[in-house]
């Protein structure tokens, strides 16, 4: 009883020490540092806590010929809490030097984490410019599931892709779908090189050292996993859709001939799809075709999705433009949230078919049901393996179930609630959560608010549960 009397007398004199101090220091932050990793359910330590990346601004040097890949990254972010110290993903590549406010910080590595020191404490709500010099020979990332990602070379060239982490093989960054910036991209390549990325191509400059630079701006937020940079010799092509939108397409020469009859389409796809999901969320569109067999899937890299080799029939370029409303404007908030993704992107080719005389939703639904590959060749898949929202391991995101009972999904929804709220479930749904961020369990709650209707028999059978809906 004593001692706590006397810790009480002293109190007062201790904060004012304290006060006392903290006036001769200048007042001190006092930050923490900020976390490694998000603790995604399926990659624990991508991404970063403490702060969120407004823009990328990346000046990115290449040259084929011997593989090595220059770059500085500046990054600004605004930081969350107090800061003494906070991480960046990357892999591989040679950290030349960092500087936090235009002053140099200290920096050390641990596998794929690049921890910063700034010089001074970074305050809660300070919005922060990082700048980080690199350079090296960068690689590929193997998956969970055995594929490739990252930095992967191409003949006479490269492509820079990363779902569902190879972006931090080429940029450091903040590399979670969480954590959505603006981007802009320049890419410097030997004269008679293209090098193009996502967005709006600014400008085209000839160096006068026999290289060129292309200045790509993204102004609109995108997930890191959805950058790309691609250098090689392709042909360039521009258009414009019915509606306006800007089209720019690269294609390698070898794929030409056979990308032309689908890409051809791909402006009415895109104005289709805003007839059906609301506006198309970016100011420009188009596609990459890469050399075949560079990759062993497309992407939706975000206004110009990626393809490994011409894309053969138009299905495949309605999924990767649909991803372009789900996934890329509507992101997901975690990896556990991809049939967000992607049964949207396959419940949009069923749409597609349905709208433009082909075999429609509800024939497809009957045809996975019965396993009847005479209506749809994927309808004897593991589809029923696990639930789409509950892919068991990160081996799974990109599952058969996550895409087709994931699309499943959504026609229940139709069944339950009719054609005229589905379908402003759909529109509203890219709408309302456009450019940003969103969970399987706000899209639950949104789809039973816009709807009006109790849709837990769908959610607990078809979303969740286990084995083979019936």
């Amino acid at each position: 009883m004593e001692h706590r009397a006397l810790v009480r007398l002293a109190a007062p004199a201790v904060a004012a020490l304290i006060a006392l101090t903290a006036g001769c220091t200048g007042g001190t932050v006092q930050g923490r540092p900020g976390a490694s990793g998000l603790r995604d359910p399926y990659f624990p330590k991508a991404g970063n806590g403490g702060y969120q990346v407004d823009h990328y601004a990346l000046d990115l040097d290449y040259d084929p010929a011997d593989g090595r890949l220059d770059g500085t990254a500046v990054i600004t972010a605004r930081a969350e809490q107090g800061l003494s110290s906070f991480n960046l993903d990357l892999s591989g590549l040679t950290v030349e030097s960092v500087t936090v406010q235009g002053e140099p910080a200290r920096h050390n590595r641990a596998g794929n984490e690049l921890t910063v020191r700034p010089a001074a404490d970074l305050k809660k709500g300070e919005v922060f410019r990082v700048e980080v010099d690199y350079g090296g020979k960068p690689k590929a990332i193997v998956d969970a599931d055995s594929s490739k990602e990252g930095w992967i070379t191409t003949p006479g060239g490269a492509v820079g892709v990363g779902e569902p982490v190879g972006s931090m093989a080429w940029f450091p960054g903040n590399h979670h779908p969480s954590d959505k910036a603006t981007y802009d991209i320049t890419l410097t390549v030997p004269h008679g090189y293209e090098a193009v990325s996502n967005g709006e191509l600014r400008s085209r400059t000839e160096t006068g050292d026999g290289r060129t630079e292309f200045a790509w701006h993204n102004p609109e937020p995108m997930a890191s996993y959805l950058a790309t940079a691609v250098v090689g010799p392709y042909k360039v092509t521009t258009a414009k859709t019915p509606s306006g939108v800007p089209v720019y397409n690269a294609v390698s020469p070898g794929e030409a001939a056979a990308s032309a009859g689908a890409l051809a389409r791909l402006p009415e796809i895109v104005d289709w799809g805003s007839g059906r999901f609301g506006p198309y969320p970016f100011g420009t569109t188009g596609a990459i075709v890469l050399p075949k067999g560079t990759l062993t899937y497309a992407l939706e890299t975000q206004t110009r999705p990626v393809f490994s080799g011409a894309p053969a029939e138009e299905d495949l370029v309605v999924h990767e433009l649909a991803h372009q409303w789900f996934g890329d404007s509507v992101s997901p908030k975690s990896w556990k949230d991809m049939w967000l993704n992607e049964g949207f992107a396959t419940y949009a080719e069923w749409l597609w078919a349905e709208d433009h005389g082909g075999v429609g939703a509800q024939k497809r639904f009957e045809a996975f049901l019965a396993g009847d590959t005479s209506v749809d060749d994927d309808a004897d898949s593991d589809w029923d393996a696990f639930p789409p929202a509950a892919p068991p391991g990160p081996e799974h995101i990109s599952g058969n179930p996550v895409y087709y009972r994931g699309a499943m999904v959504l026609h229940r929804i139709r069944q339950e609630v009719g054609d005229a709220k589905f379908f402003d479930l759909l529109r509203g749904w890219a709408v309302d959560h456009r450019h940003g961020n969103a969970s399987t369990a706000e899209f639950t709650a949104y789809a039973e608010k816009r709807t009006g209707h109790d849709l837990k028999k769908v959610w607990d059978v078809w979303l969740y549960g286990e084995g083979r809906p019936r």
